[in-house]
């Protein structure tokens, strides 16, 4: 910083001729406002004071006396009137030579729109009074953590100028104690920081991310899912969080927030069990997907790690037998699900229903964490697993790890293979009679098999996760359709077997790589019975509130039963108990289907900054989109749209499939699909996990996936995540 002169209040002008003699005659000064109220939490007084350039040393007195006449100025009461602030005006005067600057600027310790763990620096040549009073547009970088994300265009500053401000700016800001806005400007050989503020608000700033609701609430949720999926998904979380970390104030309803009916994390919340836990609060970004950088903050234990380390570590050793607890606790679940799958809702009073919609909220709690913990071990195990295999020089994606015959309860592909075998036996005029009718069409004891695949698999939807949308048990001709085209696995699925790559292994890492593969064979199979156990449990929503729909619609309180979808469900309670509401329950459906339509189509970001969030329509006249690449290899194909299990039947070998999201009822469409192309999801959504099973490309997150032009060509390259529509149709 330059040599300063503080001209504190209370100083009278004798005092300022003897400070003027401290002066170069021949130098030209800088005399600044420093006032009591400057730069507060509340009021910063940005500009009302005065504030003098190149003024030369025997005109300084005068400067003086200006700016510190400058608090009672008109401009100043105004502004104090606008903001209702009363607080006395001390004004500080501060005079300093005037450096020439070569280039001028400001450098903010951390984003001040975003919040985020960055030094954003912003410069101009020459005076830095020309970014206020000349409205001259600056040149820009942001250093995260170490590198450089943006640069400008010009070669304003010298590399390693740049890199000093970045880490002064660092440096300023630690030891000033918190986020700071900085002056400075460079003469050509020095850098020189001549102002210090807090920057204010941040605090103020919410974050919200998609990268990991999108994996299990993706696409548009409607109001009565959104309001009963959240606090039951979200309490097992916060479950737990407690485990790990003992009581706490997390709510349910803090960690999600739906904009433009979508779901998106709250990473404000986030960042709070960051700091219960002892971690880094910015580590969070790393959760956002920003780039990582040299000086990234790293984990280091504190005293509150280490207070809750023994918790952590009991909390460890009991997940490593909860293996064991799976079966058990499945065979709990079902036994009590049973009875509201029996239950005879015509006969349960208003009241009831509700009581029962509490029960079953309660035991998708359970049903939730366990869908929550398993998968998590499944990938734990599998990520050792792979690492191992990378260490013993084998392709982790090509090595058949075995176990997908205790799967075969679970997963409905070889079923129906099963049913297509059965009706490749029928003649063209049953077959016919089939496709026209349905399944009741069908001669004996093809039609017995077929009803026995929907009572094992009928609470299988397009959605696991939405029981808005129909289960096959309701939709019987599109699962027979589905059956009738079911085709043999396309794409490339070549396996090394097994006891081929286990020989490869040296004998000391085998024992490991062995127990391995057991642990991983192990909770991929919990994880696909827990997955089959909470689609059917959480599917039981749907019986519930379609009979409450359904009275509904009987007291002419909607048009139909499918409407109390779109009511969240405090409205459908007081709409079932008669209470009073503002507005009837037809006109919010009504007003909530133009929102969703009206947002259906819209580019989604995977991070929103602030709750004001507009969201903006997809553009593909470009023909190009891109997403996340989740499963690797290139593939040019005409797309296929596929919004419902009533679509499969257009698919055919080597299609690319443009889904919305997918879940465990959609996959016999990836047996015939050649890529897949995905609205909605990350790299553990279920359209990634099978299309790398598949060894087809895959790209998801791809905002206007819905909008590709059915039947055109379009290449997918799963490695960079762009998809391409051809330009001749």
């Amino acid at each position: 910083m330059p040599t300063t002169w503080v001209v504190r209040p209370g100083i009278d002008d004798s005092q300022l001729l003897e400070a003027a003699d401290l002066l170069d005659p021949a130098g030209q000064y800088a005399v600044r406002s420093s006032a009591n109220v400057e730069d507060g939490t509340v009021a910063s007084y940005a500009g009302q004071f005065g504030s003098e350039l190149d003024v030369p040393a025997g005109k300084v007195l005068a400067a003086v006396r200006r700016v510190r006449q400058s608090a009672g100025s008109e401009r100043v009461a105004a502004y104090r009137d606008r903001l209702n602030v009363a607080n006395s005006i001390d004004v500080t005067v501060m005079v300093q030579p005037m450096v020439t600057p070569v280039v001028s600027g400001v450098a903010f310790s951390r984003n001040p729109i975003t919040g985020l763990n960055e030094v954003v620096v912003e410069a101009v040549a020459g005076r830095g009074d020309r970014l206020v009073g000349e409205g001259v547009t600056p040149e820009r970088w942001i250093n995260h953590w170490g590198s450089w994300l943006e640069r400008a265009d010009t070669e304003l500053l010298p590399e390693d100028v740049l890199n000093r401000l970045a880490a002064d700016t660092r440096r300023i800001a630690t030891d000033y104690g918190s986020p700071v806005d900085l002056e400075w400007v460079w003469d050509g050989a020095e850098l020189w920081w001549v102002q210090l503020r807090p920057i204010t608000g941040l605090d103020e700033i919410a974050i919200y991310s998609n990268r990991i609701s999108r994996e299990v609430m993706p696409g548009i949720i409607k109001p009565l899912v959104w309001s009963v999926n959240v606090p039951m998904v979200n309490r097992a979380w916060v479950d737990l969080f407690t485990e790990a970390i003992g009581p706490n104030d997390i709510r349910p309803e803090d960690l999600a927030r739906a904009f433009a009916y979508r779901s998106y994390f709250n990473m404000g919340a986030i960042g709070d069990i960051f700091e219960l836990l002892g971690m880094p609060r910015d580590s969070l970004e790393l959760l956002l997907g920003l780039p990582a950088g040299s000086e990234q903050p790293s984990f280091k234990p504190t005293g509150k790690t280490m207070r809750l380390l023994p918790r952590m570590l009991r909390v460890a050793a009991g997940k490593a037998g909860y293996g064991k607890e799976v079966p058990r606790e499945l065979g709990s679940l079902r036994q009590a699900y049973s009875k509201f799958y029996s239950a005879d809702l015509s006969a349960r009073s208003d009241s009831a229903l509700l009581s029962d919609i509490a029960a079953l909220s309660q035991l998708g709690v359970r049903s939730a964490y366990a869908n929550i913990v398993t998968p998590l071990l499944a990938n734990l195990y599998n990520t050792l697993l792979r690492k191992q295999l990378v260490k013993a020089g084998l392709d982790p994606e090509i090595v058949d790890i075995g176990g997908s015959e205790e799967l075969a309860d679970v997963n409905p592909n070889m079923h129906l293979e099963e049913l297509r075998n059965a009706t490749s036996q029928l003649t063209s005029p049953e077959l016919a009679a089939a496709r026209r009718d349905g399944p009741a069409a069908l001669p004996e004891p093809v039609r017995s098999r077929f009803e026995e695949f929907i009572d094992r698999f009928g609470h299988l939807s397009a959605s696991g996760n939405d029981f808005s949308v129909a289960p096959w048990r309701e939709t019987p001709e599109a699962v027979l359709a589905m059956a009738l085209d079911h085709s043999a696995l396309h794409g490339d699925t070549v396996r090394l077997d097994w006891s081929e790559a286990e020989a490869r292994l040296g004998a000391l890492a085998r024992p490991l790589v062995r127990a391995l593969r057991r642990r991983t064979q192990q909770f991929v199979a919990h994880r696909e019975n827990v997955s089959f156990t909470y689609t059917y449990g959480y599917g039981l929503f749907r019986r519930y509130f379609l009979e409450i729909g359904r009275r509904l619609v009987e007291r002419g309180l909607l048009a139909e039963t499918a409407d109390v979808m779109f009511l969240y469900f405090e409205e459908v309670r007081a709409a079932l108990l008669g209470l009073s509401a503002e507005e009837l329950p037809a006109e919010l459906v009504d007003a909530r289907k133009a929102e969703i339509e009206a947002v259906r189509d819209v580019a989604m970001p995977d991070v929103i900054y602030g709750d004001d969030f507009v969201p903006a329509p997809v553009d593909i006249a470009s023909g190009a989109l891109s997403g996340i690449p989740t499963s690797r290899g290139h593939h040019r194909g005409t797309v296929r749209v596929v919004a419902a299990t009533s679509d499969f039947a257009k698919v055919e070998a080597g299609d690319v499939i443009a889904i919305p999201y997918s879940d465990v009822g959609w996959t016999p469409l990836f047996a015939r699909a050649g890529a897949v192309v995905a609205a909605a999801g990350g790299m553990l959504s279920h359209s990634s996990i099978v299309a790398r099973e598949y060894r087809i490309p895959c790209v998801v997150s791809v905002a206007g996936a819905m909008q590709l032009p059915d039947g055109a060509t379009v290449t997918v390259d799963g490695y960079s995540g762009s998809v391409v529509v051809d330009e001749a149709r």
